[in-house]
């Protein structure tokens, strides 16, 4: 694997996450996030979308006029976002109750349109769908971060009402962390989600000033090795 494709994988999923360093697309992120199956929804159907969307626009980007660029980018994205939402409905009519009006919205998430705008048109297919599929995992990343925080916090369990996205099977996945749990009522509120949200930033960031020390500390051990070695 090449430099590039690593970067491109290192700056989806950590590096430039969506919701985590470039804090976009909060509004489904924070409204949708309850528990962590409706979290992990959301954030399969962005990804497909981002995929999509990215490949297609990277097919026409040297036929399409560049005044007209972006209502074509729209468009592609609701043709898509059309499709996934038709989808969920026609399969997983739980989950598409659940999630609502946050699945047509993402036409106008700024993330999509922005990675259709600042790479899909600049990149090739391979690259763009690459692009796609790391962006999109790193905001399933923090959705289900946030959710399965909150829904631990709030409830006391994780994959509660997974059965809305895995039938039968998904009544077995529930875990009850918290035996006889009363609740905190915050976390599952609109608040909690802020509150969660800025918890996850700030871990992120430790981690990063974390890496960031290590580093350091290697290369400066390395530059006196090689010194003492002259």
């Amino acid at each position: 694997m090449t430099t590039e494709y690593r970067d491109i994988i290192y700056d989806g999923l950590w590096k430039n996450n969506t919701s985590l360093v470039q804090l976009l697309g909060l509004c489904p992120l924070l409204a949708t996030t309850g528990t962590l199956i409706n979290g992990l929804g959301l954030g399969i159907a962005t990804t497909l979308i981002l995929i999509a969307t990215n490949a297609t626009v990277s097919l026409i980007r040297h036929i399409v006029p560049n005044e007209v660029r972006i209502p074509i980018f729209v468009l592609i994205i609701a043709a898509f976002v059309t499709a996934v939402e038709l989808l969920i409905k026609a399969f997983y009519y739980d989950l598409y109750l659940v999630l609502g009006i946050f699945i047509p919205l993402i036409v106008t998430n700024c993330f999509v349109i922005g990675r259709a705008e600042a790479f899909a048109s600049r990149h090739s297919v391979d690259k763009a769908m690459l692009d796609g599929l790391m962006m999109g995992l790193g905001f399933t990343f923090a959705l289900v971060l946030l959710g399965g925080l909150r829904e631990l916090l709030g409830h006391g369990t994780l994959f509660a009402q997974a059965e809305i996205m895995f039938g039968e099977f998904g009544k077995t996945m529930t875990l009850t962390i918290f035996e006889n749990y009363k609740g905190f009522l915050i976390a599952i509120l609109p608040p909690g989600a802020f509150f969660g949200l800025a918890l996850l930033v700030v871990l992120k960031n430790m981690i990063d000033q974390r890496l960031n020390k290590r580093v350091v500390k290697v290369t400066t051990t390395q530059e006196k090795t090689v010194l003492t070695a002259s």
